[in-house]
């Protein structure tokens, strides 16, 4: 009998399940054991007896075949919550499951539960009135991050290796960061988000925070792909496993960057993120640019006016009558742009995404890669709030997601790697690229994971 959840990567586990060293049934009691005890919050529902039938038919021929796999709440899956991790939303019911969930399905994982999020996906930290605070498995007094914090504290905690995510500003990268996870946020479009998808302001991806560098290749080669109902979705690639470790990256631009976004970053984190970054680029012989110009042109205030009209269209009529059952932040974001959304916000937004994109390719021009921070600092309180402070450094709650948000309003991609610890924290190390560089960045991840390895699991995982 198994008596811990698997504490290596998904691969392993997958080939572990063919050795017949392990059961996928043994391996989910295991998980759901653990989650019994666990003090993370990191699941809010759990889909237990229908995921052990399905355990006892796994095929683990296929890629994830047999492995649990936690579904955030803001994925669907047909007939579980869908609650948007929001307590309007409470006994609502998906009548249809994501495109992504679907695929993965196919390629034998085993959705078991819906790990938690922040409310609609809008801040940094997962603590909702619904389902209270997600903690960090390093140390549970502090945020796992957001939006995808569940899935990254089930992750990192020793829970089981699979978890979706989501990234519209960060939510995949700061989760990673805050929790030494691998986080690939692709280019805009790379797995489908249908179906029934909503594009809003075209800044959402979707992905995972896995233990490693292959599990993240892996759910590429499942995931990604043309799929009609997202029509902006890109053509498959395949070949994401195969190729690392053959990807040639000697001689590439970088430019190593600590306020990118006009963020402010602690010092101490920073000294231990320049090191990393010293390190790859001279194991990856990567050629450093200097004296590169990476000042980003403001996004402002009406970027975030557009994201809460969609919210506030969601809520419908349950608006105002809602508001003191949702979270601080939403409920002053809902109530700061009301009415303020119209043609003269929209123009602005269009000349906004117009002036960084344009930015954006000059600094691609310059540069092949840019390395910074995923976090302006460790991981903050588990229930918040958003930080003021960075490392005695002055700086406003915003900052917290203006390392991440670039890539999201420009659709390039960016990485999330371990690269150490500060205070017994993780901090990330972001790797960023043009469009369609995923394969790259996966590449020097792979370096620094070989050459720099990092805990799988917080210490003392399970919790």
């Amino acid at each position: 009998m198994t008596d811990s959840p698997w504490l290596g990567d998904a691969c392993s586990l997958v080939e572990e399940f063919r050795a017949k060293r392990r059961s996928p049934r043994e391996e989910l009691e295991a998980t759901l054991a653990a989650l019994q005890s666990s003090q993370l919050n990191a699941v809010s529902f759990i889909d237990t007896d229908a995921a052990l039938a399905r355990a006892d038919k796994a095929d683990t021929s296929l890629p994830f075949g047999g492995v649990p796999l936690g579904v955030k709440e803001l994925d669907y899956v047909q007939g579980w919550p869908a609650t948007e991790a929001s307590v309007p939303f409470a006994d609502r019911k998906a009548d249809f499951t994501s495109t992504m969930v679907s695929r993965l399905q196919e390629a034998g994982a085993n959705h078991f539960a819906l790990t938690t999020a922040s409310e609609f996906g809008g801040v940094n930290v997962t603590r909702t009135v619904l389902n209270g605070a997600t903690r960090n498995p390093w140390n549970t007094e502090h945020t796992p991050g957001g939006s995808s914090g569940g899935s990254a504290a089930a992750v990192a905690g020793g829970l089981f290796t699979l978890g979706s995510a989501g990234d519209g500003g960060g939510s995949i990268r700061i989760p990673a960061g805050f929790t030494g996870l691998v986080g690939l946020k692709s280019t805009f479009g790379r797995i489908p988000r249908g179906p029934h998808v909503q594009y809003g302001n075209l800044t959402v991806t979707v992905g995972a925070t896995t233990r490693s560098v292959r599990d993240t290749a892996r759910w590429f080669d499942v995931c990604n792909g043309h799929h009609a109902s997202d029509p902006l979705s890109l053509p498959r690639v395949d070949g994401w496993e195969s190729a690392l470790g053959t990807v040639n990256v000697k001689g590439l631009r970088v430019a190593v960057v600590p306020n990118w976004g006009g963020a402010v970053v602690s010092p101490a984190m920073w000294n231990v993120l320049l090191e990393s970054a010293d390190h790859l680029v001279k194991s990856a012989g990567l050629t450093r640019v200097d004296n590169v110009n990476t000042e980003l042109p403001k996004m402002g205030a009406a970027w975030s006016i557009s994201g809460m009209i969609e919210i506030r269209a969601l809520l419908g009529d349950m608006w105002p009558d809602c508001a003191e059952v949702l979270t601080p932040e939403m409920r002053a974001g809902l109530e700061l742009t009301q009415g303020r959304y119209g043609e003269v916000e929209r123009a602005k937004i269009e000349e906004r995404r117009a002036a960084v994109n344009m930015k954006m390719a000059q600094i691609f021009d310059e540069v092949d890669l840019v390395i910074t921070a995923s976090n302006p600092d460790i991981a903050f309180a588990a229930e918040g709030p958003l930080p003021k402070v960075f490392g005695g450094i002055p700086a406003g709650a915003g900052n917290n997601g203006l390392l991440t948000f670039p890539c999201n309003l420009h659709g390039n991609p960016g990485i999330s790697v371990p690269a150490g610890t500060v205070d017994g924290l993780p901090v990330g190390l972001q790797i960023i690229g043009p469009h369609f560089s995923e394969q790259v960045l996966l590449e020097l991840a792979l370096i620094l994971e070989r050459e720099c390895p990092w805990p799988l699991v917080a210490p003392g995982a399970p919790a």
